[in-house]
């Protein structure tokens, strides 16, 4: 039985019945979601069971393997609790990747279906995959790359045990509030603690109709019930420019987590809105892990229940049962039922609180979603012309590359990038320099001052005029 799930709901990840019973048991007439119309639990029901009929007429059964590429909205939702209800195992690929990182990704995890959109309608595909080699009842890709350590699972006694877990955080929506959903539903924050909490606690998810101030605070205000908004640090700049003269009292609160808030954000919220800002730290390996939902804590957090953490080297590490990693993997992310979260940071020995100081690894954070700068690095090095690439972050994903044929190559460099990497993923700043810096040893120097440096041209020796130095770079925005 699951942790704190009601009596009769199986562990077994391929037996669909623990949707029905867990995500969408309810009030008939309650509504449950309103992705652009309002959704009530009879029609959302109704929904993923011709969902459901439909998957299993393209051969999907219990045990199979599907994978949907479709945008957040109530086709994605719809299909996800359908390929459960089935008992499919499910890996979600985000929208935005390009086909590209997508084929890369479908080889990796072999799917036996694909679910995406064409014209606004959901088709479905046959894939040359195969049925599920693990008991996870979900897959997701961290960064979207296929290199180690990025495949992750959740099994659906992982995903209710989280669930519940969310229900003893105190400050998390109520049954009968509403969570405004800024988070993708494709990534662990807006997909257990928007769509799956909400589903069964009977908290409303409402998410805008667009992302912008205007809508975010529509949404807010399209329902009498309290609100808490739901997102990363990238969306509270909305609502901290939003309009004096606009008043919410819907508002509860704010809720974010996938980063480190910055002071001035943080501050410029407060000074628009009298309500709590909170934070969360989570992992895709684990979901939620630690919060601080009141701002009491700031910048240190308390482990949500049952998470045990401590530091070890600057490092912190989370206690698991087993790795959640499928696949290729890294051996070291996962020792003696500790994970190594490559975050740094520390935890009190006396109250336990835990304070996040960054990533130890590669692993950056743009506009809430992950991404892993080794594949940025690799994705240009592959690509022609490229003789050596470093990327960098410095606020921002900064890349400098030394290509063969000089300024010359940018236009067909800047092209190929675009068929090769999501958006959020491409290099804010591209610049081009006749050599890279290395240490004495040979190994390419990582510093972003030694790398501008090298990519600006040295004076000449006896300048007639003063000059500026110029460097040869583009912003690739």
């Amino acid at each position: 039985m699951f942790p704190g799930a009601p009596a009769g709901i199986g562990v077994d990840p391929f037996d669909g019945e623990w949707v029905g019973a867990y995500l969408l048991a309810g009030r008939d007439d309650e509504e449950c979601l309103r992705l652009g119309a309002p959704l009530t639990r009879r029609e959302l029901r109704r929904r993923v069971a011709t969902r459901a009929t439909g998957l299993r007429a393209a051969g999907l059964r219990a045990g199979g393997t599907v994978a949907l590429r479709l945008p957040p909205g109530i086709v994605y939702a719809e299909s996800l609790l359908a390929a459960w209800t089935v008992g499919a195992q499910v890996a979600l690929l985000d929208h935005r990747l390009t086909q590209h990182e997508v084929d890369g990704a479908l080889a990796r995890i072999a799917p036996q279906l694909v679910v995406s959109m064409s014209d606004g309608a959901p088709v479905v595909a046959e894939h040359p995959g195969h049925p599920a080699r693990t008991p996870h009842a979900l897959l997701q890709l961290s960064s979207g790359s296929t290199g180690p350590s990025k495949v992750i699972g959740r099994t659906s006694a992982s995903l209710v045990s989280e669930v519940e877990r969310y229900r003893l955080i105190e400050g998390v929506p109520e049954p009968g509030e509403r969570i405004v959903l800024l988070a993708s539903t494709v990534h662990v924050l807006g997909l257990v603690g928007g769509l799956l909490y909400g589903l069964h606690t009977g908290a409303t998810l409402v998410v805008p109709s667009f992302l912008s101030t205007d809508a975010i605070l529509d949404a807010v205000a399209s329902g009498p019930a309290p609100a808490t908004v739901l997102g990363v640090p990238f969306h509270i700049e909305f609502l901290a420019a939003a309009d004096r003269a606009r008043h919410l009292p819907q508002l509860k609160r704010m809720t974010v987590g996938g980063e480190l808030v910055r002071t001035t954000v943080r501050e410029a919220f407060a000074a628009r809105w009298p309500v709590p800002l909170g934070n969360m730290y989570g992992m895709t390996e684990a979901g939620v892990i630690a919060t601080d939902l009141f701002g009491q804590h700031r910048p240190a957090l308390t482990p949500a229940p049952g998470m045990a953490l401590h530091a070890e080297g600057g490092e912190i590490l989370l206690a698991t049962e087993a790795s959640p990693y499928v696949g290729l993997s890294d051996p070291t992310r996962w020792v003696g039922g500790w994970l190594h979260t490559r975050d740094a940071g520390d935890v009190d020995p006396e109250t336990g609180l835990v304070t996040i100081r960054g990533r130890l690894d590669s692993q950056v954070s743009v506009g809430g979603l992950k991404v892993d700068l080794t594949e940025v690095e690799q994705a240009i090095a592959g690509l022609p012309g490229v003789v050596e690439v470093v990327v960098a972050w410095d606020g921002a994903i900064e890349a400098f590359v030394v290509h063969d044929a000089g300024p010359a190559g940018l236009p067909a460099l800047k092209r190929a990038l675009a068929e090769r990497l999501a958006g959020y993923k491409r290099p804010r700043r591209l610049t081009l320099v006749p050599r890279l810096p290395r240490t004495a040893t040979g190994k390419l120097v990582r510093s972003v001052p030694a790398l501008r440096a090298a990519a600006s041209p040295a004076p000449p020796l006896r300048p007639a005029v003063p000059q500026m130095n110029e460097r040869s770079a583009t912003d690739v925005r």
